[in-house]
């Protein structure tokens, strides 16, 4: 990953956290691309911080792409981390819920890897990596919603892949459930042990991004951790 540019969204919360700062310690320099956050963030020689950005409106994902390209004179690879869960029934929840997960899941997605197809094709050796789930592939009750945002994902990165062979490569990770401080308060009594760590899951994802994964393209990687 030495010297590589990855442009990470969502990199404030608790995956994207653990990715930015695994793919600094390999040499990387990072974009880090999130809705929370001040408009105009701190910057180093490493890292530039994008922060209040919505990802679901495509002139701010192309704005905040071209910002973290000129600062770092390229791009490399996108990591699709931004994105959001609600556990709801169909028939006792509110179908906004459908639309608006929708939205951060795989318009999010589709937004920055439209802005950023570009500068990856540039780079030679460009790689964009989403994050789908295991629970997409069969959805249970109160996961309609979720399930099917997260397939939406895994549809774009296959379409993606077929689009861009030979000029960029594009997987997705499918974890289970992450070990997260909000997923430990939700399921105070599952066996956490069983989880995927966010280290566990960061180390797949640089995996798919860096220069060892140069044949690996369309895949749908499941990362089940121990369940």
């Amino acid at each position: 990953m030495h010297g590589k540019v990855i442009v990470i969204t969502g990199a404030s919360g608790a995956l994207g956290t653990v990715v930015a700062n695994a793919a600094l310690a390999r040499g990387a320099r990072v974009a880090a691309i999130d809705f929370a956050g001040a408009a105009s963030g701190a910057t180093t020689t490493d890292r530039i911080e994008l922060g209040g950005v919505d990802l679901s409106d495509a002139a701010q994902a192309l704005r905040a792409v071209d910002v973290a390209a000129a600062h770092f004179g390229r791009l490399d690879a996108l990591v699709n981390i931004a994105g959001g869960f609600a556990f709801e029934t169909i028939a006792d929840g509110d179908p906004k819920t459908w639309q608006r997960l929708y939205a951060i899941n795989v318009t999010t997605a589709l937004n920055a890897s439209r802005a950023a197809i570009p500068h990856l094709i540039a780079s030679g050796a460009g790689r964009i990596v989403n994050v789908g789930a295991m629970a997409a592939l069969q959805a249970g009750s109160g996961m309609g919603a979720y399930a099917a945002s997260k397939a939406g994902v895994h549809r774009l990165t296959e379409a993606l892949a077929a689009e861009l062979k030979g000029k960029v490569t594009v997987n997705a990770v499918l974890p289970t459930i992450i070990d997260t401080p909000a997923n430990r308060r939700d399921m105070p009594k599952a066996d956490f042990a069983t989880w995927v760590t966010a280290d566990e899951l960061a180390n797949v994802i640089l995996f798919l991004a860096s220069d060892g994964a140069s044949a690996v393209t369309g895949a749908l990687l499941p990362v089940r951790g121990r369940v």
